[in-house]
């Protein structure tokens, strides 16, 4: 069976973007964003009613404009897990290359207790400048989309130097994400942890440890190899461990990067593709294959997560408009201007939206159509889907999300019935 995610965007309402100019800066707007409160509990309940396999949030800071207003994304999926009784909750997910691994471990096990195990995690490496730079400044990190995924058409906009600068905040990037990645696993399943790295000493002074004057105590209580043999602290216990053994579902966002994919291949996290069915069921073969050299064993599809948008009318132009409404703002003035290669027309905002390769619009036949074809090409056990809520209003997102369940998600489950792996 496809197992269902709702990907929550945080976009406060205005009702043209000339309002959200005259009410600016939007995400400071307290009753706009407390619409986006009062009406999570219509929603969180249908997930849960519709058989949703998780919901989740973002992890954006700094977002002015009002567009995707989610800074903390456990404290959102607390407040989601108490109001629901079966759907999982996680995030999509907090941005490692700019975060404070220990805090993220323990939140993420904090919210699997909270959950008793009705939790996932989910991680990306930072594609938006304005806060990956100032929250990973200390690290060195700059936010970055991977050069290697550029298309030609790209890539011939930058000069020798300026794509070989872009290639190496790419690498420190990745080598900030994978190391601390690294140590919120060792954080989940180990019971005393200590690094020295560029970026971490654990403890700190790392060498002559730390001064503690509970030494005595936690030499006999705490996790051994905390206390040395000197009565200093030479390493850390991070509590509590995951309620979940060993640990959550690990999701890990991927756009342009090959490189993400093959490393999620090697730890058996589950890739989560914001790009193209061409370019995901070619990353998809990669993940399959870079998994089984570590010795996992995976289907095609398997482990694996496509995200979308859609819009169902009961007309294809009816559709069409709420794609007008909802999406073509954010798209024309986040995602097209951080992400150059998504195309876009201003003669036909629609029909860019459309030419992305991410939206899904028309009737249900239509639509049913569409991701039946794109699941034929990757049978995936994950669909993401995202909705720019509350800009669109949650009774509609609501009817849009029961329209897929029963009657896009069925054809999917046959596709994924067929790639010969089964629910577990």
């Amino acid at each position: 069976m496809v197992k269902v995610i709702l990907q929550l965007y945080p976009t406060l309402r205005a009702e043209s973007e000339q309002e959200r100019e005259e009410l600016r800066p939007l995400g400071r707007n307290n009753e706009r964003f407390q619409e986006f409160i009062d009406t999570l509990p219509q929603v969180a309940q249908a997930a849960d009613d519709l058989g949703l396999w998780g919901i989740a949030s973002i992890e954006h800071h700094f977002h002015s404009e009002g567009y995707e207003v989610g800074p903390n994304p456990t404290a959102i999926g607390i407040h989601l897990a108490n109001l629901t009784k079966r759907v999982r909750v996680g995030q999509l997910g907090y941005t490692m290359s700019a975060q404070n691994p220990f805090r993220v471990a323990e939140d993420i096990a904090l919210l699997d207790h909270i959950t008793k195990g009705r939790c996932f995690a989910g991680f990306s490496r930072g594609y938006q400048s304005r806060w990956t730079n100032v929250f990973g400044q200390h690290m060195g990190v700059e936010a970055t989309l991977s050069p290697q995924g550029y298309t030609d058409e790209r890539r011939a906009e930058y000069t020798g130097e300026q794509f070989r600068q872009q290639t190496a905040a790419d690498q420190v990037n990745r080598g900030v994400f994978e190391e601390q990645m690294d140590m919120v696993v060792d954080a989940w399943t180990k019971d005393c942890i200590s690094y020295d790295t560029p970026h971490w000493k654990v403890p700190f002074p790392y060498d002559e440890g730390i001064d503690w004057g509970m030494a005595p105590a936690t030499a006999r209580l705490g996790a051994p190899g905390e206390i040395g043999p000197d009565g200093r602290v030479h390493g850390v216990s991070v509590c509590p461990a995951p309620y979940t053994k060993p640990y959550p579902p690990v999701f890990v966002a991927s756009t342009a990067s090959k490189e993400t994919v093959d490393y999620c291949g090697q730890h058996g996290f589950n890739p989560t593709y914001f790009s193209s069915i061409t370019k995901a069921a070619k990353f998809g073969r990669s993940y399959v294959e870079r998994a089984a050299e570590a010795g996992k064993n995976f289907a095609y599809g398997q482990n694996q997560a496509l995200v979308r948008w859609m819009q169902i009318g009961n007309t294809r132009e009816e559709a069409l408009q709420a794609v007008a409404d909802y999406d073509v703002e954010i798209y024309k003035n986040l995602y097209r201007l951080l992400t150059p290669a998504m195309p876009y027309d201003p003669a036909d905002p629609v029909g860019s939206v459309l030419a992305a390769g991410l939206w899904s619009a028309g009737t249900v036949d239509e639509v049913r159509q569409d991701f039946a074809q794109q699941w034929d090409e990757l049978p995936a056990e994950y669909c993401v889907l995202i909705f720019h809520y509350p800009q669109m209003p949650a009774d509609r997102m609501i009817e849009n999300l029961e329209a897929f369940m029963t009657k896009i998600k069925p054809d999917l489950d046959e596709r994924v019935q067929a790639a010969g792996y089964t629910d577990v």
